[in-house]
């Protein structure tokens, strides 16, 4: 049997609920030259079953008896996967028909790119999608700067060539946001990118994340942050990089929940001092960290806004930092309108 041009790989984990749904939605794809490979990392509840109840010659199972964790089951996967490019998509998710299609067009007529995500719409947990959108950046220069500050890679969405993300890997000291650890290694040597299309449903329910979990991604963020502010030549306290952090990420226990004047004194010489840091190391395309940095900055503006009235925008608009915000508005408008990838990059 020859090796199909995809491995789509689906790890699972007592998702009985939602596992046939991520299935159907693969076995509808209209791109067909794929199997569907399902490590299931030692379910207690019916999941096996509901996946070996299927009949279709490429669904591929696999069952580890005892639960491994989320990272040595996505290795393993990674090692057992057979195609040319591998797809990821969580066991609680849902892909359009053609999401397969367009990916890994992209990814043929790109051959310096590894990664290909897409945007993402949420769904609740009954599987109806939200009205809201996250846009995330499109460019690679614009996803390595955003990196910095949040992953704008969502692991459910990725195309990748499986020889690459085989040879990086998950690291197994990040129980959580080891996807976040792997786009900013990759980012770092590679052009990675977003199709502006909205290409996959992300589920939101109670059964995802728990308070613990949570708190443990945060402090792994912290983390991945942190090394990526010392690569910059950034140094930093931990107050700063718990700043930082919540620059995209709100906390609603957190004063970054409602930004004061002095918060914002604070994250507009932060913002400056990462784009002179730059300036010097030449880490990050400087337009593309500009454009960043300036959405960062308009977003925390915003959040300040609800509470401090007109003078939150009036510091948006006596900052340096509009210049790159508007940049990255117009950007994104392009990509709203158009959702074509750009033909020139």
């Amino acid at each position: 049997m020859s090796a199909p041009k995809v491995t789509v790989f689906i790890p699972v984990y007592n998702r009985e609920k939602y596992i046939a749904t991520a299935i159907d939605s693969i076995l509808a794809q209209t791109f067909q030259d794929f199997e569907l490979l399902l490590v299931d990392d030692g379910s207690t509840d019916a999941s096996v079953q509901i996946i070996a109840a299927y009949r279709d010659p490429r669904l591929r199972l696999v069952r580890q008896e005892t639960n491994q964790g989320i990272p040595k089951t996505r290795n393993k996967g990674l090692e057992l996967a057979r195609g040319e490019y591998i797809a990821l998509l969580d066991s609680d998710d849902y892909a359009y028909p053609q999401r397969l299609a367009r990916q890994v067009a992209f990814l043929d007529a790109h051959p310096e790119y590894v990664e290909i995500g897409t945007w993402n719409r949420a769904m609740n947990a009954r599987g109806v999608p939200m009205r809201k959108l996250k846009i995330q950046p499109v460019l690679p220069q614009d996803v390595k700067a955003m990196l910095l500050f949040r992953c704008c890679i969502k692991n459910r969405s990725v195309l990748a060539r499986t020889a690459v993300l085989r040879e990086y890997g998950y690291r197994e000291e990040f129980p959580r946001c080891q996807d976040y650890d792997l786009h900013v290694r990759l980012a770092a040597e590679h052009p990675i990118a977003n199709l502006p299309q909205v290409l996959v449903l992300g589920r939101l329910h109670d059964e995802r994340y728990t308070g613990q979990t949570t708190d443990l991604g945060k402090v792994l963020k912290m983390r991945i942050m942190a090394a990526q502010l010392s690569r910059l030549g950034v140094r930093h306290s931990e107050r700063d990089l718990e700043r930082h952090y919540h620059l995209a990420h709100r906390d609603a226990a957190d004063a970054s929940a409602r930004p004061d004047a002095r918060a914002l004194d604070w994250a507009e010489a932060w913002l400056r001092q990462l784009l002179e840091a730059n300036r010097k190391a030449g880490v990050y395309d400087e337009q593309a960290l500009a454009r960043v940095t300036g959405e960062v900055w308009l977003r925390l503006c915003h959040r300040a806004s609800r509470h401090l009235g007109w003078r939150g925008w009036e510091r948006f608009l006596g900052s340096p930092l509009r210049r790159g915000a508007w940049a990255a508005l117009q950007g994104h408008a392009r990509y709203l309108v158009s959702r074509r990838f750009p033909a020139h990059v």
